[in-house]
């Protein structure tokens, strides 16, 4: 394989400690961490929890031209209660502007940075075209700021790898899929995680007739939750472990963390541990993911349990009621949410079952109202496509793993760390797939474009949450996940990848190509 010349060797040689807990892991009968990551500690006190109001991000809207317009830019806002937070925000708000839009009623976002970085935006489980899809190397520089294509890049070190936009582009979203909760976010080579860390991402709905004649909660009654972690310098600002904080030059993160960066203070909306009002009714619950690599195991304290109507993809078939959610980085969640047990004055948390101390618990919600709706979920919520795996065209295997080459240990899928130049796969359009992906560690693997069903988990029945049409699957160590993936709507070079942002930056992602 030919030498990456942006691959440092004293950032690849950090990873052995990964690798020698994996083998002791694989070794022995002990049970699997949950943890994905290693966890900050923030300089400064924690805030205290069930203080802040619950905000809900504002929504998009388009200009008279009918398009909409999104500014990356750096603010100051508060996130913790007396502190100022500089973020890297769209339209300089985190989370960004949630769109709401509709099936069959295509939009074009311009984009424009003005940060001090290139960026590309993706939006996760949409069916976009390819230059649409927010490539890796498909960036925007900022006016008045110079960028040197693959220098220091762990991946794309040649310049023809890599195409720029000049101080803004525009990305076109047919918008011909189902109704589902998808979320758009950074992805630039070598540098999404410290940039989604830093605040670029937003959660993005589709909504369509089918699900409007379920009458589902709404208004107030329906909660987007973006759940992610971070962790804070005694300043206030962001606390994040970069080689190089300026996030120009060299790639990575120090130490240990390599294997995830986890934060010790758990934001809702962008929130600390937040308290939202609730009545004794029914509400809905768009639960999304968007930690680099903190996994949930959500519950409630109450002992209430989950109704889940919806999965990555939008509406499962019939619905199923969880007592807990095990959601990992990129997946979501649609579920509905009965209080009509509690009196007036109850308080109900949502805990994290992963987590330790203040990360056991995420937010409240304060029963203040009487006399709510209670929804009653029907049997049948939809009618999804259905996939004939009997159909499939092919079967492919892909490794996601930490393994050894020249220049130290590297994420790779089947191998390979990431080259744009190269494709692992290439499938035809309006075709069925059975992938196997199988694991050495934490892996949530997001594949583009391609919409899955989880058929098994090491050869027994999927698991709970695996229901539903999905475009990222939770892997564990040590796990073998089968999925009949159908590829439609666009023709063009698309990409897999882990979505624990530190393995993606560090080379975990791979091309396939749709002819």
């Amino acid at each position: 394989m030919t030498p990456r010349r942006g691959f440092k060797r004293r950032t690849v040689l950090k990873l052995g400690g990964i690798a020698a807990g994996a083998t002791a892991i694989a070794g022995c009968s002990a049970v699997i961490p949950e943890a994905a990551g290693r966890e900050l500690t923030s300089d400064l006190p924690l805030p205290e929890r069930f203080v802040v109001p619950l905000p809900i991000p504002p929504v998009a809207t388009p200009n008279e031209a009918g398009r909409y317009m999104l500014t990356q830019r750096e603010s100051d806002v508060e996130i913790l209660p007396g502190t100022r937070t500089r973020v890297w925000g769209y339209d300089g708000v985190f989370p960004g502007p949630t769109f709401d839009v509709r099936r069959g009623e295509p939009i074009i976002v311009d984009v424009r940075n003005e940060l001090p970085a290139p960026t590309s935006t993706h939006l996760h489980g949409g069916v976009n075209p390819s230059d649409s899809d927010g490539y890796p190397t498909d960036v925007i520089v900022a006016d008045g700021h110079d960028f040197d294509p693959g220098a220091g890049s762990h991946m794309a070190t040649d310049a023809d790898q890599w195409r720029l936009h000049r101080g803004g582009r525009e990305y076109e979203y047919p918008v011909e899929q189902p109704a589902a909760m998808l979320w758009y976010h950074d992805h630039r080579m070598d540098f999404t995680a410290p940039q989604v860390w830093r605040g670029l991402c937003g959660m993005f709905i589709v909504r369509d007739d089918d699900e409007d004649r379920l009458e589902l909660p709404s208004g107030d009654h329906e909660l987007p939750l973006l759940l992610c972690d971070r962790a804070f310098n005694a300043d206030g600002s962001f606390k994040y472990p970069s080689v190089d904080d300026s996030l120009l030059a060299e790639p990575g993160v120090t130490g240990d963390y390599h294997q995830g960066v986890e934060g010790d203070v758990l934001l809702v909306n962008g929130a600390p541990w937040p308290t939202t009002s609730v009545d004794n009714g029914s509400y809905r619950l768009r639960l999304l993911n968007a930690s680099n690599a903190r996994r949930f195991e959500l519950a409630l304290d109450d002992g209430g349990r989950f109704t889940q109507i919806g999965s990555d993809q939008g509406l499962l078939a019939a619905p199923q009621v969880l007592e807990t959610i095990t959601i990992a980085p990129g997946e979501r969640f649609d579920v509905i949410v009965d209080f009509s047990g509690h009196d007036v004055g109850d308080r109900v948390v949502l805990r994290n079952l992963l987590g330790t101390g203040a990360a056991a618990e995420v937010m409240r919600f304060s029963v203040d109202r009487a006399k709510g709706t209670r929804y009653r979920v029907p049997k049948r919520l939809s009618e999804p496509p259905a996939i004939a795996v009997e159909d499939s065209v092919g079967d492919r295997k892909f490794a996601f793993a930490l393994t050894n080459h020249e220049h130290g240990q590297m994420w790779t899928i089947n191998g390979k760390p990431f080259d744009p130049a190269d494709s692992l796969a290439t499938v035809k359009i309006d075709t069925v797939e059975r992938w196997m992906f199988s694991s050495d560690f934490h892996h949530p693997v997001h594949v583009h474009l391609g919409h899955f069903q989880v058929l098994n988990r090491n050869g027994k029945p999927p698991a709970p949450e695996d229901a539903g049409w999905k475009d990222t699957v939770d892997l564990r160590p040590y796990e073998f996940v089968e999925v009949a993936v159908r590829f439609s709507g666009h023709r063009g070079r698309y990409m897999m990848h882990c979505h624990n942002l530190e393995h993606e930056d560090m080379a975990m992602m791979a091309n396939f190509d749709v002819v």
